[in-house]
């Protein structure tokens, strides 16, 4: 079968296969997020704690991806098979990476800032939110790009057990000898990681209008 034919008769498949591949990358960029936020706060004011969360996110990120996706069923209580054993385990190593992004773009924000926003009455949560994040969204933007990269690089891991995403073309290639589904699926995940990196700095220029050679709208 020739690399045409394989591809105009698995069309619907590889198109299935994309789908579950972005949203197994991008919910748990999101979910990882969400908890990074308040973590990252915590350590930036909290120096006391800042040594020993950063240390804890070192440690969880270096743990192999497969091995997690093969524990956590246990933990669970989940099937070896259950796409949420992805879910979770890529949003405990976004929060491992981006915990230590945001209490660094915090931290980055210049004391001037955090100074004037205080004697012009902001009280603590409106500083964070009107002053201190927007100010370190370049620093959370840049780090969310890693983030989001790494996703999609890790979520082909879960082809070895079965879970449906991209990788399932590298297993199927790999047991035809057949390069085709391989290509495909490396030539697919660098287009879903470029899409993804490519929003999220949008995203970041969008939220930063006073940055230098960015104009408001």
């Amino acid at each position: 079968m020739s690399a045409s034919e394989w591809l105009s008769h698995n069309l619907g498949e590889i198109t299935d296969l994309v789908g579950w591949h972005l949203w197994l990358s991008v919910l748990p960029l999101v979910i990882g997020l969400a908890v990074a936020l308040p973590l990252g706060w915590l350590a930036h004011r909290s120096r006391g704690l800042y040594p020993l969360l950063v240390a804890l996110a070192g440690l969880v990120y270096t743990v192999p991806s497969l091995a997690l996706f093969i524990l956590l069923p246990k933990v669970l209580g989940t099937r070896i098979l259950d796409p949420v054993n992805v879910v979770v385990a890529l949003s405990v190593y976004t929060v491992a990476l981006m915990m230590r992004v945001v209490a660094d773009g915090l931290s980055a924000v210049p004391a001037e800032a955090v100074q004037s926003a205080h004697a012009m009455g902001y009280r603590p949560r409106q500083r964070l939110l009107r002053i201190e994040l927007p100010i370190a969204v370049p620093v959370i933007t840049a780090g969310l790009r890693v983030a989001a990269v790494s996703n999609v690089s890790l979520v082909s891991m879960a082809a070895l057990l079965g879970v449906p995403q991209l990788g399932t073309l590298f297993t199927q290639g790999f047991q035809l000898h057949f390069f085709t589904p391989i290509v495909t699926g490396v030539v697919l995940s660098l287009v879903i990681a470029l899409l993804l990196d490519g929003l999220i700095l949008l995203a970041g220029h969008a939220l930063t209008p006073w940055q230098p050679g960015r104009t408001a709208r």
